[in-house]
């Protein structure tokens, strides 16, 4: 654990110095965060890109328009998307090594992608040139806005002057309590990604059938059932945080939408009426993960006892 690295009962000058280092907090754009957000709160971001017809983009330039890519998808444009590489992850990691500032990098779950091993083996190169500064890699075994929501809370740590050892020991303690509830519009979308069946899908649609997933304490993502109708796949994402939440008092939760902005409004009425959280964050699924979600996706986030 992290928080051992630190001795909390000494004096000594090294250990002074420890802790007395800069650091910055680094996400990627799997997190899903407003361009707002991470100038707020000077929040790093790695860029995982994706591909639109054969034509790639990069998914951390401002200029990205979701609309745009969701109505692409709908069309039935050839998406793809691209994991962080070491050589990407080790340059964007050494430009703050060079300025004495050690980092945090919170990434995106390896259930999912392979850019948490590709930070891994950068961090264990910078090693060799930078051996008095840390990067300190967490796989965070969550996605989107959960994700966003675990470095929400690290980043609120930061901003009170915990320090790297102290952050990262909370972010272990309780990754596995942030909940990733969410529905889809369109099966077919799971379909392409290898999350069901062609037959679910083809019977799905028919039938109006609308999946209900989460992500597992492993990182992945799994069904957990479904039922018939939007507006009631909906109420259920707001019940299943019922049955989560438990004795964990969440000051805000986070809400990602897949193109579907009234239907995440929807969502954050319901939560807000019946548990009387007021504050949330409502953003798109970008296009790396909405490439596989597809259009219409709602996902809601929150602290809970389980996942």
């Amino acid at each position: 654990m992290a928080n051992g690295l630190l001795c909390q009962n000494s004096d000594s000058k090294e250990d002074h110095e420890l802790s007395e280092k800069k650091f910055v907090i680094i996400t990627d754009t799997n997190a899903d965060f407003p361009v707002e957000y991470l100038k707020n709160h000077g929040l790093g971001r790695l860029c995982l890109s994706f591909s639109v017809n054969g034509e790639t983009f990069c998914a951390d330039k401002d200029t990205i328009d979701e609309h745009a890519f969701y109505d692409q998808m709908r069309a039935g444009a050839d998406v793809k998307t691209m994991q962080v590489n070491p050589e990407q992850a080790k340059s964007y990691f050494e430009k703050y090594l060079k300025d004495g500032i050690e980092v945090l990098y919170l990434a995106f779950s390896s259930g999912l992608s392979g850019s948490y091993n590709s930070a891994l083996i950068a961090a264990e190169e910078l090693k060799e040139e930078y051996a008095d500064l840390r990067v300190v890699v967490v796989d965070t075994l969550c996605a989107s806005l959960g994700q966003g929501l675990l470095t929400h809370y690290a980043v609120t740590m930061k901003e009170a002057g915990k320090s790297l050892d102290e952050i990262v020991s909370w972010v272990e303690e309780n990754k596995l309590h942030v909940c990733h509830m969410f529905t889809v519009d369109d099966l077919n979308h799971l379909y392409r990604g290898g999350r069901v069946s062609k037959t679910t899908a083809m019977l799905g649609t028919v039938l109006n059938i609308k999946p209900l997933l989460h992500v597992n304490d492993e990182g992945k993502l799994i069904p957990l059932g479904k039922v018939r109708g939007r507006k009631q796949s909906l109420i259920e994402l707001v019940n299943m945080m019922e049955e989560r939440i438990g004795s964990y008092h969440n000051e805000i939760f986070f809400i990602s939408h897949g193109d579907c902005l009234d239907d995440a409004k929807f969502v954050a009425a319901e939560v807000q009426k019946r548990f009387g959280i007021q504050k949330h964050l409502i953003n798109f699924v970008g296009p790396t993960i909405g490439a596989h979600s597809g259009p219409g996706t709602v996902a809601l986030f929150f602290l809970g006892e389980k996942r």
